[in-house]
């Protein structure tokens, strides 16, 4: 198993977790770009949005509302982000949603 995410879901690699059920997986971001950065994972491998049946993207959207709620950033807001593919920016080629909030995100900068 090469996958990085898939051997944080199984144990060999450590994690900052948030949240756990029997679907998804969702942590700390280690290089975090706001003060929430946090990852949600399928534990069920998918590269991408791509091959992930739509009842699992909606899934980890869900899981990402009660995140943002449980962080605090959902009064003053936040992004959700899924990178899919090399131009697309995926560093991990298992599907993950990015919860990011805390700070201004306002596009574009400045």
């Amino acid at each position: 198993m090469n996958c990085l995410f898939c051997r944080i879901i199984a144990g060999e690699i450590p994690s900052n977790k948030v949240y756990e059920d029997e679907r998804v997986l969702a942590f700390r971001d280690i290089s975090p770009q706001a003060p929430t950065h946090i990852l949600i994972i399928p534990k069920e491998h998918y590269d991408s949005v791509l091959e992930a049946p739509a009842d699992t993207v909606a899934y980890m959207v869900d899981i990402a509302k009660k995140l943002a709620v449980q962080e605090g950033v959902d009064k003053n807001g936040f992004r959700l982000v899924i990178n899919t593919g090399d131009e697309g920016g995926q560093s991990v080629k298992h599907l993950h949603l990015h919860l990011i909030g805390g700070r201004s995100m306002q596009w574009p900068p400045g």
